[in-house]
């Protein structure tokens, strides 16, 4: 399938019905979900049923240059995770979702950060993008690094969902994070 963008070290492609595998194996690792379900995996149904259709529909709302990508390293081609910058369903075009999930085995390397500036960089001045914003739980240190180290800001404290009540550290709440466009051209000169 066609290249999406290239990082330093990883590629992105678009998310295929063909990834549901890798889909399944990536939300059955207990410590890639701890702050998304408290470490229960993704039912395989439910990856194949909800999950593949939704990304596929995506694709179809917004072209295949806004959604779901599957991350494979440079060197060796495996499979790193995915990444996303997407709208919300019925949101403005113009307002993105920035999130990854990634395997276990390649945390720590920089990748998040990585690929992350490259979405922005994407988003900002070839997409049309004006407002790019990332939520995570207010526990999960590791990903608001990742936020701030992007020149994200702190924009409000959300609450936890109620299906994620029983997720370690959710009576903390959430985050959300952003960073527009002007935010990010002073960054860059």
């Amino acid at each position: 399938m066609t290249t999406y963008l290239e990082s330093e070290r990883l590629t992105l492609r678009p998310l295929a019905a063909a990834d549901a595998d890798l889909l399944i194996e990536l939300d059955s690792d207990p410590a890639v979900m701890r702050y998304l379900t408290g470490g229960a995996p993704t039912p395989p149904e439910e990856v194949r049923d909800l999950v593949i259709p939704s990304i596929l529909a995506g694709y179809e709302r917004w072209g295949h240059d806004l959604g779901l990508f599957a991350a494979h390293e440079k060197d060796g081609a495996a499979f790193a995770g995915w990444f996303c910058l997407r709208p919300l369903r019925g949101g403005p075009r113009e307002e993105a979702e920035l999130g990854y999930r990634l395997r276990q085995a390649v945390w720590g390397r920089g990748y998040a950060t990585e690929v992350s500036q490259a979405l922005l960089a994407k988003g900002f001045t070839e997409l049309g993008i004006r407002m790019v914003w990332a939520e995570t739980m207010t526990v999960n240190r590791p990903s608001r690094n990742v936020m701030e180290k992007l020149g994200m800001t702190l924009a409000e404290c959300i609450p936890t969902p109620d299906d994620m009540k029983t997720v370690e550290g959710s009576e903390h709440g959430g985050v959300r994070y952003e960073i527009r466009k002007e935010q990010w051209d002073r960054r860059q000169a």
